[in-house]
């Protein structure tokens, strides 16, 4: 499929995880693909995995204001368009009651996962020379826990709570121009999860109806149907891809 021919997509944290597999899906699909990140030798290795041309990486902090602006600049200077912008990235910082989380932590979180969220789609659409705000498609990365309480990761999923409400005010507020939705993985087997399934993966996979646990690809399948045009009159919805977890009252 060229689903993505001519058009160049945005993927924040897109060094490793769901968000390298929601860029090299994309880019397999026709996109060009931008990928951020803070370590530069992981968005190299990652770079190294798409074709010639198809990726450019610019290494930053999401919070960072000064890396957001440079990033969008950047992409207006070489490809002078912005057409799919994929809020990827993200933080858990702590694992335990939420009761007794430092606060300056929870704020960590929020500022990360759900304010550096809606700043990214700010800048997109503000952005004088992207052209986003005519023809845009935002795809938040969400999770399972904002709807079903997790031990451990509680302030985690208040944040993507946050980002799924945020999902659909911003389609209520930014058609018809900018299609907004979101992905709520259950628990994918990556570095960034590995503490929640590292040595007892036979037994979380056994709660879920599937049968086993998310692999990268099973949530860059439904973020590129999200961000195509065959998605073309979806806005505002939060897709769980979670092996039917939540189907049977699990937790993330």
């Amino acid at each position: 499929m060229e689903r993505f021919a001519d058009k160049v997509a945005l993927v924040t944290g897109g060094s490793r995880g769901i968000g390298l597999g929601i860029a090299r899906r994309l880019a397999d699909e026709g996109a060009r693909v931008v990928i951020t990140g803070r370590d530069t030798d992981s968005l190299a290795r990652a770079a190294a995995g798409f074709g010639e041309g198809r990726v450019l990486t610019v290494a930053g902090k999401s919070q960072d204001p000064e890396h957001r602006a440079a990033a969008l600049d950047e992409i207006a200077d070489t490809f002078g368009r912005l057409d799919v912008l994929i809020n990827n990235a993200g933080t858990n910082p702590v694992f335990g009651p939420t009761a007794e989380i430092e606060l300056a932590a929870a704020s960590k979180i929020i500022e990360i996962n759900l304010l550096g969220t809606l700043a990214w789609v700010q800048g997109a659409v503000a952005h004088p020379r992207l052209g986003f705000g005519e023809h845009g498609s935002v795809v938040n990365i969400s999770s399972v826990a904002s709807t079903n309480p997790t031990p451990g990761i509680g302030m985690y999923g208040v944040s993507k709570a946050g980002i799924d409400h945020l999902t659909k005010t911003l389609a209520a507020e930014l058609g018809p121009g900018v299609r907004v939705n979101a992905v709520a993985p259950g628990l994918v087997k990556t570095d960034f999860a590995v503490a929640l399934y590292e040595g007892k993966e036979p037994e979380l996979a056994a709660q879920y109806p599937l049968r086993r646990l998310g692999e990268p690809a099973d949530i860059a399948g439904a973020a590129a149907f999200l961000a195509s045009d065959d998605a073309a009159w979806i806005t505002g919805q939060v897709i769980n891809v979670d092996g039917g977890i939540l189907a049977v009252g699990g937790r993330a």
